[in-house]
This record gives C-alpha cells, sequence and structure tokens, in this order.
C-alpha cells in the first residue's frame, strides 16, 4: 500500500514511553531508528502527523511551558534526521474529562486529516500506535490502524486484543520496521 500520510503516536512510537509519563525533556528519548523513519517517509513526500494523549497536562503533573520544551527538543531531533511533521494534535485532557478528542475517539485523528486537508480521503492513510487505544481511534476515524510493540505495556496482551478487533493487524517490532514495509523495503 502506498500510504497518503503517515499519522504517528508519540510515546512507545517515536520515543520510549513510560509508566510514569514523559515529564521532562530529559526523559524524551528516541527509540533507535524511529527518527531515521520519520526521515524516510519525508523522503518519500508523504505527510508524517503526530497524534498524542498527553494526559499528565490534564492531571496537572506537567505544565504548558515545559510540556513545549519537550515537543521542541522532539522536533529538532526529527529535523536533525531529514524528518518533517505536518501537524501535530496532542489531547492534553485527563482520562475523566471524557473528551472527543483523547484516543480510542476520533477527534485527534479526524481535526488532522482536515489540517492535511485529507478528510474526505481516507484511503491509504495509516495510524501507527502501540496500544489497543490507537488501533480503536484508528477504526473510528476509518484509516488503517498498525501497531508496533514498543511500548511500556505487555506488547503480547495489546496485540492479542489488537487482533480481536481486527483478525491479521499488521504488526512490527517497531516503528522503522513498519516504515519499511510501508515503503516497500521489507517483508510484513
Amino acid at each position: 500500500m502506498k500510504a497518503k500520510a503517515v499519522l504517528l503516536d508519540r510515546d512507545g512510537v517515536i520515543n520510549f514511553d513510560s509508566p510514569n509519563y514523559i515529564l521532562t525533556p530529559q526523559q524524551w528519548r528516541p527509540i533507535p531508528g524511529s527518527l531515521e523513519a520519520i526521515a524516510k517517509l519525508t523522503s518519500a513526500k508523504i505527510p508524517v502527523a503526530i497524534v498524542s494523549n498527553q494526559s499528565a497536562l490534564g492531571r496537572g503533573m506537567l505544565d504548558q511551558e515545559t510540556f513545549q520544551t519537550i515537543h521542541a527538543k522532539m522536533m529538532l531531533a526529527i529535523e536533525e534526521a531529514g524528518g518533517e511533521i505536518a501537524h501535530t494534535a496532542y489531547c492534553p485532557h485527563a482520562p475523566e474529562d471524557e473528551c472527543n478528542c483523547r484516543k480510542p475517539k476520533p477527534g485527534l485523528v479526524d481535526e488532522t486529516l482536515v489540517q492535511l486537508k485529507i478528510a474526505n480521503q481516507v484511503e491509504n492513510i495509516v495510524l501507527i500506535g502501540d496500544s489497543v487505544r490507537d488501533v480503536q481511534a484508528a477504526m473510528a476515524a476509518d484509516v488503517t490502524p498498525i501497531l508496533v510493540q514498543t511500548g511500556y505495556g505487555d506488547a503480547t496482551a495489546i496485540l492479542e486484543h489488537s487482533c480481536q478487533l481486527i483478525p491479521g493487524i499488521h504488526h512490527f517490532s517497531d516503528l522503522a520496521a513498519a516504515v519499511d514495509s510501508l515503503l516497500g523495503n521489507a517483508s510484513c
């Protein structure tokens, strides 16, 4: 499949995640190969966007200034690797806020598709995530989910649950392997 756009979850896909959240710029560390994978998509002229729940903001664990510093560190690292992010959408709410943007709801994906001017063209749009929430958000927005197994949760249980939702869901060890497959550089 030639992807029209690739949407990425952040924590557990681009950078290492933590059950205690990413709360400082020092805690933000890219997963090996992830920045280069984004650069490959950029080189292939495939728009890349980020769609990420960031409940640490809504829980008061992280202030907006620190969040922006973490984001700036990530964006600089992506750019230095040759990648480009076309749009970034974050949900700043806590789970109990019951907003429409928090994955598994489709709000972040829908917002991103509007910003990329492809809202009515969901065929061949991919969302790569590391959780069942990401798979559910992709399904709710009618885009193709791909699962990577680099998050902090039980990767086997996440895959099993995702396979119940979408039998035969494409899954990869990490973002680099997923992107290589999308670009035809590796087999699934």
